[in-house]
């Protein structure tokens, strides 16, 4: 049984126009205003949502193709490309991620301000492409960022991406400033470690991984010691045996 009161039952106001047997909504409190503030507040997001400018491979050209007039990415109140990730709302990594690369696109990540999106464009910004496992490709972004749209595709079309920037949208319509990780207080926000690129590509948040890198260096280092010291100690007994004139010396060989 519902405890909210049916309209209609004695004791109770039944509204002009109202059915009896009907149940009364809950009360909204503040419920309207918020979902108000949440619909103004997320058109303006979507409707001005200012892509970074940059581009990592073939991806890219796609991406700036969309831009153009046939497609018209103005539409959408996108055609602002902003060379600063200070004034970027849109972070589309479209190609190839390079391990090399990857402290870089971090960094930028940082620098935009709150709240920020991702969207990986192409198979090899989402999982590494026809390049994964390679030994200098990073097998997906999202394993360093927060990813919210993935566009298959290698290059994806322009019409693809425009259909992940409607997704895109559609996410942003559904937060709400009283959920969303930016607006929560129990939410730190500090921005992401940058990874250490060394003879592999490490994100120090990985502890495990960075404890067997450290251990099998420390193995490395240990056995080139000992082969220095080895070598040194061969070359010396070499050396003792011969004077500077090229004749064997006293601590080797007779004169």
């Amino acid at each position: 049984m519902s405890e909210t009161p049916a309209i209609g039952v004695p004791g109770e106001q039944v509204p002009q126009g109202a059915a009896p047997g009907m149940q009364a909504p809950p009360d909204p409190k503040g419920n309207v205003f918020l979902t108000s503030v949440d619909n103004i507040y997320n058109w303006g997001r979507a409707r001005s949502m200012w892509p970074m400018m940059f581009g990592l491979a073939c991806c890219a050209i796609e991406m700036i193709v969309v831009a153009s007039a046939r497609f018209d990415l103005s539409r959408f109140g996108m055609e602002i490309m902003r060379a600063s990730p200070r004034q970027a709302d849109l972070m589309i990594v479209s190609g190839t991620v390079t391990k090399k690369m990857v402290p870089n696109i971090v960094r930028l990540y940082n620098q935009m301000a709150e709240p920020k999106y991702v969207l990986a464009m192409g198979a090899c910004a989402t999982s590494g492409g026809p390049f994964k496992e390679g030994y200098n490709v990073v097998s997906g972004i999202d394993k360093f960022l927060p990813v919210d749209v993935y566009v298959p595709g290698c290059p994806p079309t322009p019409e693809a991406l425009l259909y992940g920037l409607t997704k895109m949208h559609e996410k942003v319509f559904t937060q709400s400033v009283r959920t969303a990780r930016w607006y929560r207080k129990d939410q730190l926000n500090e921005p992401i470690p940058l990874p250490i690129l060394g003879p592999d590509l490490y994100d120090v948040r990985d502890y495990e991984a960075l404890r067997i890198a450290a251990a099998k260096a420390a193995g490395v280092r240990a056995a080139s010691e000992r082969d220095a010291a080895a070598g040194g100690t061969a070359s010396g007994e070499a050396q003792a045996g011969w004077d500077g004139d090229g004749q064997p010396g006293h601590n080797g060989g007779t004169r």
